[in-house]
């Protein structure tokens, strides 16, 4: 499989978002805004690509008995590393709004599942751009939700005020909004990949 294939793979056929459904949690909490949604998708891509390329190194020194335990030690690693560097680093919005999020990476099954079905199967360099496809995919659909989310509830798009405040719809801002949201863009999504 050539590494571009690899990449098209996670944006279009494996789609955390739109295609498997993981990664539920921060998708449907974090995507209030097109900010939030590139920052977390950014976040969990990150994690991500280091991830598997240090569970495709130390595949063959894994004992089968332990592998998800080891493999959740590397994630949690990971987002500690990240989280530090975001506190340090990242505007305080940007904290503020990821805030519990940041550490559930660790838990999140995108990270997990790509690590048991492909990075402990795959060479490190597939497994590196097996993280960039995925994490592609998954920011990709966090910030397009984050955009009709913030666009129909506040207005706005990455902050800048688009529509007059009488135009906005406060339940997209809403956690009922980002179900409505997911399933209408899925459902397009769905409309045009049968066209």
């Amino acid at each position: 499989m050539k590494y571009i294939d690899i990449i098209k793979n996670g944006l279009v056929k494996e789609n955390p978002t739109f295609v498997l459904f993981l990664g539920m949690c921060p998708t449907l909490a974090t995507t209030t805004s097109a900010i939030n949604g590139l920052s977390m998708g950014l976040a969990t891509m990150a994690v991500l690509i280091c991830t598997n390329f240090v569970i495709s190194l130390i595949k063959n020194l894994t004992p089968n008995k332990v592998h998800i335990p080891v493999y959740i030690v590397v994630i949690a690693a990971f987002v500690t590393v990240l989280q530090m560097l975001m506190s340090a680093y990242a505007p305080q919005s940007i904290n503020d709004a990821l805030g519990i999020y940041i550490p559930l990476i660790v838990v999140n099954c995108i990270i997990l599942g790509r690590a048991e079905s492909f990075a402990c199967k795959k060479t490190p360099l597939a497994s590196v751009f097996d993280g960039i496809g995925i994490g592609l995919g998954f920011t990709v659909g966090l910030t397009l939700l984050g955009c009709v989310r913030e666009l129909l509830g506040a207005g706005s798009l990455f902050g800048v005020v688009l529509l007059p405040e009488t135009y906005n719809i406060l339940l997209f801002v809403l956690p009922p909004g980002a179900f409505l949201t997911l399933g209408y863009l899925v459902a397009i999504i769905n409309k045009f990949k049968k066209a």
